[in-house]
């Protein structure tokens, strides 16, 4: 089933590719980026997977059992509108005309320095090369590294000024995971990308890595009044993650600046139970930042994609 799985999206990636991309690249004169265009079709195609999996599955779960009634629809489309960006491949083909190059370089140099990387596939011959066995351990891994950088996105004022951005959203929908600073996402994904090659993680490997860690934090973000019972020890609910978004209690109940919330864990909440920052109570609180709220300042995030960005980096600068 895997290998089929992969033979259909290798057979779909290579008539999108022809059909659509591979003429249209020609046109605009960039035959030398063929290599980066083909691999920008397949996060194309994930990302419309990945679309018509929130419109066909976790949009009627969130209308079945919603936490709340969306009141503020503008917010909603906003986030949309972010998670068009990222999905859709933009923000990523951002990545591969600035970081990647980067990046390539990096590894070039380290290489020619005779600098070693740890190829974690190549630890146990037999097991850890195992298709299966080598997506896990780095599923895992990485995972505990974004547990670490998400503390710390909530740690330092300078990382909070634009990972507020994430937390201002009132309405949390299944559109809301994407909605973050455009600076905030390049720090992240510039880190994973550096970290994925020093790991040895496969061009198509870092690919279902990351689509399947989205559509985990779809599900999370979604107005879904959902937990996971006993299995929510093992994975991260909308219910463990709500907690999270909740004003003063799962983000900033020591104030930004510090190490104080809980729930940072992306995946799997064994992080946080091994760091001491779960928190398993059963509740369905407002999500949104403190000072929001009129009696702390009521401070304004912005309404659209551009003014939220520029706030964004006003309150970095400040």
């Amino acid at each position: 089933m895997i290998e089929f799985c992969i033979d259909a999206f290798s057979q779909a990636q290579s008539w999108l590719f022809e059909a659509l991309i591979q003429p249209l690249v020609f046109g605009l004169g960039g035959g030398n980026l063929l290599e980066d265009a083909f691999a920008a079709t397949g996060w194309l195609l994930v990302g419309m997977l990945q679309i018509a999996v929130l419109l066909l599955l976790l949009g009627p779960l969130e209308r079945w059992r919603p936490v709340e009634a969306v009141t503020d629809p503008a917010a909603v489309r906003t986030d949309v509108v972010y998670t068009l960006i990222h999905r859709l491949g933009l923000f990523r083909l951002a990545l591969f005309f600035s970081i990647d190059p980067l990046w390539d370089s990096l590894a070039g140099a380290m290489r020619m320095q005779g600098l070693p990387t740890l190829q974690i596939d190549a630890l146990w011959p037999g097991v850890t090369d195992i298709a299966i066995v080598s997506f896990c351990i780095y599923l895992l891994l990485l995972d505990l590294v974004s547990y670490w950088l998400h503390r710390w996105q909530h740690a330092s004022n300078l990382w909070w000024a634009l990972h507020s951005l994430h937390h201002s959203q009132r309405q949390m929908t299944m559109w809301s995971d994407n909605r973050n600073h455009l600076l905030d996402d390049l720090l992240r994904s510039a880190i994973f990308a550096l970290l994925a090659r020093l790991i040895g993680v496969e061009p198509g490997q870092f690919i279902a890595l990351v689509a399947v860690s989205q559509l985990m934090e779809s599900l999370q973000h979604a107005n879904l009044k959902l937990g996971f019972g006993p299995l929510e020890y093992l994975l991260v609910s909308p219910r463990f993650h709500r907690l999270h978004h909740s004003i003063g209690i799962g983000h900033e109940s020591s104030g930004p600046g510090t190490l104080g919330g809980h729930n940072f864990a992306v995946l799997f909440p064994v992080w946080d139970i091994i760091f001491g920052t779960a928190n398993f109570e059963s509740r369905w609180d407002a999500t949104g930042v403190r000072d929001q709220l009129p009696a702390e300042g009521g401070r304004d995030y912005g309404r659209g994609f551009w003014q939220q960005q520029w706030l964004g980096l006003r309150r970095l600068l400040s």
